[in-house]
């Protein structure tokens, strides 16, 4: 398994469909940027891709004006009607994990989930869905630092404390702040692929895809030095070069660095290995031609750095559960 759970490959919106809303749950006492996450990535407009986009609301149990965790005040004019009609529903957090949301929350949770809503708990969030009996029996992963309070309130859920989310199908969950930006992306990757995902990454000038897992930020993360500079600099480089073969060796002298130098920092950035993260930006370049081209697999192989359609299939099936065949069909409908 690897360090994120993905789910399986599914079809993109076409632009003929419905616009897709996307209910936000806030509440008194919410953290702003917990809040904004999901505002971010799902109230972009999405017209110039020639797609639908969706249509985001921002709900609360109690319409009217709700405090912050930032000495000021949010106004929200939505109450958990919102919930009936969205097809995904997000909760950004909780403003204390051992405090039971409210019934009405936790009905309207569960109501929705029925009819066959996506509910994504973001960090703190997990303790949300939990509560309201959406995981149990089923992976689900929240920040570090509240995983054993979790794990023994709620003994029925499988957590995953070392990953940066976890995709089951229908409900998502996320571990503590920046990775719920990166559950909100692969929701988005999920509905209109790679491209526009990575489209709307860049413009919040973040990484589309982070490898590793929450282990990295257990401790207090080293201050940033110049060798991180420059090691932004190879890994700028490395992307727009993957069909070129990288060697360890081979970077760390580029970056000016011994191989143990080099190695230590690419850890301390990335959260992961060369090779796992080579692995990574091959698989999301061969996975944006796939949704945006007829190439055939060689070509593709050959492009991504992966050398062969047989090298290709082979990752793809071991990262994400598909081939590159019916990931394009699922994708494209073709």
């Amino acid at each position: 398994m690897s360090r994120r759970t993905l789910g399986s490959a599914r079809k993109a919106a076409s632009p003929a469909t419905t616009a897709h809303t996307v209910a936000v749950v806030a509440f008194d006492g919410i953290s702003p940027f917990h809040l904004s996450v999901p505002c971010m990535v799902f109230g972009n407009d999405f017209s110039s891709a020639d797609l639908p986009g969706f249509k985001l609301v921002v709900c609360a149990e109690k319409p009217g004006a709700l405090r912050t965790t930032s000495g000021f005040g949010i106004q929200v004019q939505k109450g958990l009607g919102a919930l009936a009609k969205a097809q995904t529903i997000v909760v950004p957090s909780w403003r204390d994990p051992m405090e039971r949301p409210p019934e009405a929350l936790l009905k309207a949770l569960q109501a929705a989930h029925r009819r066959g809503a996506r509910i994504v708990g973001l960090c703190l969030g997990a303790f949300v869905l939990a509560e309201a009996g959406l995981l149990d029996g089923r992976p689900a992963t929240t920040h570090w630092a509240l995983a054993s309070a979790f794990a023994a309130r709620y003994p029925q859920v499988r957590l995953q404390p070392d990953v940066l989310y976890v995709d089951d199908g229908d409900v998502l969950t996320s571990a503590g702040t920046a990775a719920g930006i990166d559950c909100c992306l692969h929701v988005l990757r999920l509905d209109y692929g790679a491209e526009v995902a990575n489209r709307v990454a860049r413009r919040m000038v973040v990484a589309p895809q982070r490898q590793g897992g929450q282990a990295q930020y257990v401790e207090q993360p080293l201050p940033a030095t110049g060798a991180d500079h420059r090691l932004s600099a190879i890994l700028a480089w490395v992307q727009k070069n993957l069909g070129q073969p990288h060697s360890l060796d081979a970077l760390a002298a580029r970056a000016l660095m011994s191989r143990r130098t080099f190695t230590r920092h690419f850890r301390q950035v990335t959260g992961t290995t060369v090779g796992q993260w080579l692995t990574s930006q091959r698989l999301g370049l061969a996975q944006r031609q796939l949704e945006s081209t007829d190439r055939s697999m060689e070509q593709i192989a050959v492009d991504a750095g992966f050398g062969s359609a047989v090298s290709l299939r082979q990752h793809f099936a071991a990262t994400l559960g598909t081939s590159p065949s019916a990931y394009r069909r699922e994708f494209r409908g073709v």
